[in-house]
């Protein structure tokens, strides 16, 4: 009887923390961005000019939910603005979810940020891989905005709902995925849309929260024990870079056995271990020949853009970076919180903010709903406000991609007249050749960034979130 007593009192502790955390992290998505009429915003190597060709008012502004741009080229690139960023795939907070392994978390509410934004860089990879950048969801600019008093009213009267089902010893129903009517019958180019979406769902389901997604956060916590994190601690944007590779090399569906990933070692992108990356073996034992172009490679870059604060010598780096195709994303964010950035207009960056909870997905069912997987209100904040820990994501195809993006990087790279280091370098040959790891253990070589108690305090800065 006593142990039926306590269980009934942690399901309400659950249950207050649900509703305190639904509240805490909604306010965030609340506010309208406003962009500027004069300025272009790039997207993840995307321009997009909001000025009419026949617009000469001064200074402008427009938010990306409701424009009253006129029907011309401004107005256009609004729109195609809004749909590239709302296919994009949003990974934010989850509730009510399987425990998460080592604990019995079913939530990574406050702490799992970092994750979510790492699960962003690599579903945008994965796009590239399966869809290209060219890419866009055909439900993109039917999704609502999110309005937080209507979505935070909601959320308490479910957890009214849920107290009540509790005390009558009943569950509360959740209600069923929203289906759509099929479309008329397919031609050659619906069959096409048809077979995108359906990598489009495929890609969100190996991102879902449940023990069996390939990419989920089950996953990457599972991953995280290895080099001593667990969950509900903070991951840094570095560790994540490595857990993230781990995912993706062990993953086991056919469907990820064209792609894997790769970690730059202290800043530097060693050329010959990328291109090892990109050739796998045919299977054959020791006669077995490798195979030239046959994967994908994400290539993760962990940097440090400056001190206490990211030093303004590096903004235009950054810019540049943004401004390229086969550039991912960057994970870092702002002091104590960690979000996923993609683009830039001005001297503000663009980014998607996981800091946003949301119920569980089954994404093992065949229709799973799809529209808490998109954002449709984009965020801005000042680069003097940005975190200098962070990575940076490419996308390489084959070997050629990888030379071409080597090369255009390292002019990227170049160093300014008052910053003398670039944020990252290219060196031709392995690591192994510059006998980096000679002196490390196995494990410390597999996760550079295993936790050392003696070094919690100098590794502390690596990212600290909430």
């Amino acid at each position: 009887m006593e142990n039926k007593g306590t269980d009934e009192v942690e399901k309400l502790k659950t249950k207050f923390l649900s509703a305190w955390h639904n509240v805490k992290y909604s306010w965030a998505l609340k506010s309208k961005t406003y962009f500027s009429r004069n300025s272009p915003v790039f997207l993840l190597g995307k321009c997009y000019h909001f000025k009419a060709d026949d617009e000469d008012s001064p200074t402008e502004s427009c938010s990306t939910e409701v424009c009253d741009a006129p029907p011309a080229t401004g107005g256009d690139n609004v729109e195609a603005f809004r749909r590239d960023f709302a296919s994009r795939v949003w990974l934010t907070y989850r509730e009510e979810f399987p425990a998460l392994p080592g604990s019995s978390l079913t939530s990574d509410c406050g702490w799992g940020c970092m994750l979510r934004a790492g699960q962003m860089m690599l579903a945008q990879a994965l796009i590239l891989h399966f869809l290209g950048r060219d890419w866009t969801w055909s439900e993109a600019l039917a999704l609502q905005p999110l309005d937080t008093e209507t979505w935070t009213t909601s959320a308490a009267k479910r957890l009214v709902a849920s107290l009540e089902a509790s005390l009558q010893g009943e569950r509360p129903s959740r209600p069923g995925p929203m289906l759509h009517a099929p479309g008329a019958p397919g031609r050659v180019e619906e069959a096409d849309i048809h077979q995108r979406e359906v990598y489009h769902r495929t890609l969100v389901s190996w991102l879902g929260d449940s023990p069996q997604a390939q990419l989920g956060v089950h996953r990457l916590v599972e991953l995280g024990l290895v080099s001593g994190k667990r969950a509900g601690d903070w991951y840094g944007p570095a560790v994540v870079a490595h857990i993230l590779r781990k995912a993706v090399e062990e993953a086991t569906d056919p469907g990820l056995s064209g792609i894997t990933a790769y970690v730059s070692q202290d800043c530097t992108v060693y050329s010959a271990d990328v291109i090892d990356s990109h050739q796998s073996c045919v299977a054959g034992g020791a006669d077995a020949l490798p195979l030239t172009d046959s994967r994908a490679v994400i290539i993760f870059i962990p940097v440090r853009l400056g001190g206490e604060k990211t030093n303004p010598e590096y903004f235009s780096f950054v810019k540049s970076i943004l401004s390229l195709e086969y550039c991912i994303g960057i994970i870092g964010g702002k002091p104590k919180q960690a979000c996923y950035f993609v683009g830039f207009q001005d001297d503000s960056l663009i980014y998607m903010d996981p800091h946003y909870c949301q119920s569980f997905v089954d994404v093992s069912t065949n229709h799973f709903p799809l529209q808490s997987y998109h954002c449709p209100s984009p965020k801005k904040m000042p680069f003097s406000k940005m975190d200098p820990s962070c990575t940076i994501g490419f996308y390489s195809r084959s070997v050629q991609d990888y030379q071409t993006i080597s090369h255009e990087l390292s002019k990227v790279l170049l160093p300014s007249a008052n910053e003398k280091y670039p944020a990252f370098t290219f060196m031709q040959g392995h690591g192994r050749d510059y006998n980096l790891s000679a002196e490390l253990t196995p494990e410390k070589r597999e996760w550079p960034f295993i936790c050392d108690p003696q070094r919690a305090a100098a590794t502390a800065g690596d990212f600290v979130l909430l």
